[in-house]
């Protein structure tokens, strides 16, 4: 017999349910329904085949708001003979944590049923709130399925980590939510199918495009402009033909506020593909990249300081004037900020994109550093010592033997020696400037092997 209490809490879900909004009465209640990520979803993958046969392990969703996550965790509920039970991590405890392991083990000694327990936001559970979960995850009492939109490598604890199998969720394609939109718009118990409404293409794929992957912006922002409308001309649902044009659907969605957070993934992400694309010869790839950084709000300095590292790292003396145009950037940056400033780094960088390419210098610093941390230290030369006292050279020999360069022709010693130790870290590229100092470099061999001879 459902009890008095009972009653009153199914009334309160289901009114609360009647006023969800539309992303949350859409969401997928089967497999069948979800839209995208078919790398790990589609026919034959691997979590899809977990789910149908109900072999859970523990998982970690891992991507951007809107992707699915936590509808994916509402159908595993649907489709699991386990107990199933919600928690967010902004607001649950560890005593809410520990009574649900504590449930958890009661109903596996009892039936043998195991529980699977959904933590929304995980990355907002420190290190410690994680442990608690560590040793029944490990002994199989729980089944943990994590969501979280921080990069799990660097927000969860490593052995919670290794015992899951991470699943990263990607933004949804333009055609995955054109056909969300369709579909609640013709879905008269959860949707908005009860309503006329006429929806232009131009419409639907303006949301796709604006909402950058993410569902939830874009079935919000037609909830607003179909309901804005049928209250406007008071009408009913079933009651009156309303229009969704592209005016409407731009009316009814903010501008497209570009996904980056300035110390999560995409910072780095975004940073990772300017760098490669200026050190591939890819203007075009570069100044996008650059572009998505100033409009997402990136500070300017950091940019102008990964273009000057590049400037020596993978410029370096194929074009010498690399550093020069790295250095006035960073200088004019600093100084008149933005928006102006994106100009200006708009120039280095593509001009970093155009130059021949040399980690020469890079990779002769790098080697030069490691023979100096992992081998024996080479002592200075007794002729390449200082001598300011004349004492210093009468008695302990410093500077005795120094040949002066431009006492010789061409400016070079043929006989000198300066490390001690036959070692070459420099090996110039046959790029750009750096063919010059190539040959320069071979000329000055050559000329101390007859000097030497």
């Amino acid at each position: 017999m459902i009890g008095e209490m009972d009653l009153f809490r199914q009334a309160e879900e289901k009114a609360i349910a009647a006023r969800a909004p539309l992303a949350v009465r859409m969401r997928p209640q089967t497999l069948d329904e979800m839209l995208g990520q078919d790398h790990f979803l589609g026919p034959g993958k691997m979590l899809r085949r977990m789910i149908e046969a109900d072999r859970l392990t523990s998982l970690v969703f891992y991507g951007p708001a809107g992707t699915g996550k936590t509808t994916l965790a509402g159908v595993i509920a649907l489709h699991c003979s386990c107990a199933f039970h919600t928690l967010n991590a902004a607001s649950a405890s560890v005593k809410d944590v520990r009574k649900i392991i504590a449930g958890g083990r009661a109903l596996l000694a009892g039936d043998g049923r195991r529980t699977v327990l959904f933590i929304d936001e995980l990355h907002r559970f420190n290190r410690a709130q994680q442990d608690v979960l560590l040793t029944d995850v490990e002994n199989g009492v729980i089944v943990l399925v994590g969501a979280t939109t921080e990069n799990p490598f660097f927000t969860i604890n490593t052995p919670l980590l290794s015992r899951s199998t991470i699943f990263q969720f990607r933004p949804l394609e333009e055609q995955d939510v054109i056909a969300l939109l369709r579909r609640a718009l013709a879905d008269t118990r959860r949707g908005l199918g009860e309503y006329d409404v006429a929806a232009s293409e131009e419409a639907l794929a303006h949301l796709a495009k604006i909402c950058d992957g993410d569902a939830r912006r874009a079935l919000t922002a037609l909830e607003t402009g179909v309901l804005s409308q049928a209250k406007n001309k008071n009408s009913t649902k079933g009651r009156g033909k309303i229009s969704f044009d592209l005016d409407v659907a731009q009316e009814s969605i903010q501008a497209k506020v570009v996904r980056y957070d300035p110390h999560g993934d995409e910072h780095y992400d975004a940073i990772s593909a300017f760098i490669k694309s200026m050190r591939g010869s890819d203007p075009d790839a570069t100044v996008y990249w650059l572009a998505r950084m100033i409009v997402a709000g990136e500070d300017p300095r950091f940019i102008a300081r990964r273009i000057a590292i590049l400037a020596s790292e993978d410029v370096g003396n194929a074009d010498p004037r690399a550093l020069s145009v790295a250095a006035a950037a960073f200088t004019i940056t600093e100084r008149i900020g933005l928006p102006e400033c994106q100009l200006t780094l708009a120039q280095a960088a593509i001009y970093m994109s155009c130059a021949p390419k040399s980690n020469a210098s890079a990779m002769a610093i790098w080697q030069a550093t490691r023979d100096v941390r992992e081998n024996r230290t080479l002592p200075v030369p007794l002729h390449l010592k200082n001598a300011p006292h004349p004492g210093m050279k009468e008695q302990f020999g410093h500077s005795e033997g120094y040949e002066y360069s431009h006492d010789y022709k061409g400016g070079v010693s043929p006989d000198q020696d300066y490390l001690g130790v036959d070692k070459r870290y420099y090996k110039p590229a046959d790029r750009g400037y750096e063919k010059h100092i190539a040959k320069y470099l071979q000329w000055v061999a050559t000329l101390r092997t007859k000097g030497g001879s």
